[in-house]
Parts: C-alpha cells; structure tokens; sequence
C-alpha cells in the first residue's frame, strides 16, 4: 500500500501553491502557478485588476478555477500519486468573496471529469471578478454599518474590529447597492477559503469561524452571524452565507470529479480551508502567550489571545486552532520600506553597517524616542517622523546610530502596546 500523504494547498493573491508532506512532515512534492506569468490571458498584474477610480481592486474568479486545474495537470504528468492522499486543507486570501449563482451547486456537483473544472464552472458566478483584500472603495458602506450598530467600537465590540473597507460585509452591501439584482442572482457568498474549499467538496463548503470574523459579519463570542450586522448589509444575508463551522471541521470526502479525473481516492477527506492570516497561526504552532511577528513591507502581529478586549486598532478573529480562544492581529504599513529607508539614509544602505550602528547604542537609546511613519500607518492613524529627546522636547534630527536605535525600539514598543490594547498579557518573565 502506497504510503499516506496530505495536500495543503495555499489560493494567494498573486499565485496557487501547493504542497504535499507525509506522515513525518517531510515534503514531497510542491508547485505553483503564477497568475501573471502563467494565465496571461486573464491580464492581471500581480494577480489583480487595480480599476479606473484606484480604489476598486478585483480579481477573476475563472482564474482561480484555472490556477487549480492547470496545477493538478502538472501534478498528473510528474507521477505524483494522487490515490495516496487522505486529507488535504488550505488556506486563502483573507477578505476576498466569490458570488455563486442560482443553480451553480448542481453544476459544482455534476462536473464533468472529462472537462477541465474552469469550462464547466464558467457560467457559475454572478460576479465575474472578485472584491479582494486590497480593495478600498467601500467607504460609505463602512459608515453606514458603524452607524447601524451604534458606533465603531460597538462593531467592534460584536465582530472583533471596526468596519474595514476590505472586509466582505461592507463589499457585499456595496454590490448589494449598486446591483441589486446581481445580487439576487446570487445563491452563496463564499469567502476565498471557502470556495476553494467547495472546488475540492463539490458542494457549498462552510465559511470557518476564523476566516468569517474578518467580514465585519461573524458573531466572534457566539460563533453565529450578528444579525443586526447583516440587515446592515444586504436582505437575506444569512441563507446566502450558510452556517459556519470550527477552522477545524472535516467537511466531507473529495467530490467524485477528481477520484474520476485524476485518481483520488474516494475516501479523502476535506478539511475546511481558513484564511491565510489564520493559517500562518496554526501553521508556525503558536500556543497561549505566543506572538509571531512578519517584518514585510508591511508588519503583521499575530497573537494568542485568552480573553481579548476589541479596539478600534487591530482585529480579533478565532482562533484556528482552539474555537474557544481567539487570536489578535495587528498591521503596520511602516514596515520594512521604512527599515530600508532609514538604512539607505544612516548605514549608506548596508544592513551590516545598521546592525553595528544599532549594536553600538544601549538599550532604551538614553531616552531617545522616534516614530516614524513614511506612509498614513494603520495601527495608529499617524504619518510623519516623530523624535524626541530624553526631556520629552521635539527635535529635528537624532545622530545616525541614535536615529536607527529610535527607528527599531519606537517599532517594536509600538507593536508591544497596541498588542496590550486588544488583551495581550506581557507576564512578568517577559520583562
């Protein structure tokens, strides 16, 4: 007997990775397909449409569907083994949607095995190109959810963050509003997740609980859709959600299609697929007091969190992992573009100069203090650069050794309070 395996595949914005690890974790095969590069055709730049008011960002849904079945081709003609697999999961751009419609389950179920999926599922969606996470047009309808539900912190008090432009409830209000009937037309709401996850099911998946509290929608204490939060949104909001289910949930076996198509084997299970923020919890093992940090261009936060406290600055979401525990999630735009900045300007753009620059300073930068925010940053609202000496009085410029020590200490003591804010627990080793 062949031995066991498990696919983890990854629906990100730019490309469609796959990875497959065996039973002692070790990976076997792994693949990708670059949107740009790969389905030219589709003609997006860096996997998305930026349209004309530069606001609205979409991307194609047939594109996705494509990206799967020309990976699982290219898994075909290696000899990967695909009987061998029992489970496989994913993860998701987070915010994304993808609108089903009337009478695409029956042929999500029927798929042809002699077709490729993208050809049986062109005619499926009711909108052809999907709101994703860099999408930034729905400024009124954040407005009007907030006020719906008595203020921002309120919002945030029921669905762990404040109305945010990318989040599904206030782009399912803004379609909802402007094309009535497209959404009408419309039988399911899936997030990015969930529709890959449906891909693999040959069914409607379930959103998970992680995912669905980046929506603005999901009830995060009670795991159930806020009511009041989609009657903000659109009419018969919940049908056309489903109910959700723990980031964990075994959905069901792998649609027929691929046992047919590629040699599945009937028993593989789907796991429900989560969001890619969540995913990055659950995969780097975080446990209760842990904190992961990404230094990209932009800085991302993730936390463990026990007993969260919602603020207007960052999210909540559930936890992946444990669906009675949450996990915290912090952005700032002033990430590593600032970094380099500072490092062009101060270490004649040597990372070894800036580490020698930064090791030559103590601890604490006898007090001196900077923040620094080329770019309107998100966690806080702020922009400029910011220096103050041990006095506490403004000043214009710091030495070069003192002005990288600042930039590195004001970042991370940042990340330190703000982490704070939402119930994070510095405990007493930590010090």
């Amino acid at each position: 007997m062949a031995s066991s395996c498990y696919l983890g595949w990854d629906f990100s914005t730019q490309q469609l990775k796959v990875i497959a690890i065996d039973e002692q974790l070790r990976v076997i095969y792994e693949d990708n397909v670059h949107f740009d590069k790969d389905l030219p055709e589709f003609k997006t730049q860096g996997g998305v449409y930026l349209h004309g008011d530069r606001l609205t960002v979409t991307s194609p849904v047939l594109m996705w569907v494509k990206a799967l079945d020309m990976i699982l081709e290219k898994m075909k003609s290696s000899g990967f083994n695909f009987s061998q697999v029992r489970a496989l999961s994913g993860a998701g751009q987070q915010h994304g949607s993808v609108y089903w419609k009337k009478g695409s389950i029956q042929i999500l179920k029927k798929a042809s095995s002699e077709l490729p999926l993208h050809q049986s599922l062109k005619a499926c969606f009711s909108v052809s190109n999907s709101p994703i996470w860099m999408d930034s047009s729905t400024a009124a309808q954040c407005s009007a959810l907030e006020k719906a539900v008595g203020g921002a912190q309120h919002l945030a008090n029921i669905t762990g963050s404040r109305a945010y432009e990318r989040f599904t409830g206030n782009q399912i209000a803004k379609i909802y509003s402007q094309n009535p009937e497209v959404y009408m037309q419309t039988e399911r709401i899936s997030l990015v997740s969930s529709f890959a996850a449906s891909l693999f099911l040959g069914a409607y998946a379930p959103i998970d609980y992680s995912d669905g509290s980046g929506m603005n929608l999901l009830h995060i204490w009670e795991k159930v859709w806020s009511m009041s939060c989609l009657d903000a949104c659109a009419p018969g909001l919940e049908e056309k959600l489903g109910c959700p289910v723990p980031s964990h949930s075994v959905l069901g076996p792998i649609s027929p299609y691929y046992s047919q198509r590629y040699g599945f084997s009937p028993d593989c299970k789907i796991v429900a697929f989560t969001g890619d923020n969540p995913a990055s919890l659950a995969g780097m093992r975080l446990q209760e007091g842990d904190i992961a940090i990404s230094l990209g261009t932009s800085d991302t936060l993730f936390l463990w969190i026990q007993e969260p406290t919602p603020a207007l600055e960052g999210h909540i979401l559930c936890n992946p992992v444990d669906s009675q525990t949450y996990m915290a999630l912090l952005c700032f735009k002033n990430g590593s573009l600032m970094r380099e900045r500072i490092r062009d300007d101060c270490a004649s753009g040597s990372w070894d100069e800036f580490s020698k620059a930064l090791s030559s300073t103590v601890a604490g930068n006898n007090g001196n203090l900077g923040f620094y925010f080329d770019v309107m940053e998100i966690t806080p609202e702020a922009v400029g650069v910011h220096r103050f000496n041990r006095d506490n009085q403004k000043v214009s410029a710091f030495p070069k050794e003192v002005e990288i020590r600042a930039l590195i200490e004001g970042q991370f003591m940042a990340k330190r309070i703000h982490a704070e804010k939402l119930g994070y627990k510095v405990s007493k080793y930590d010090k």
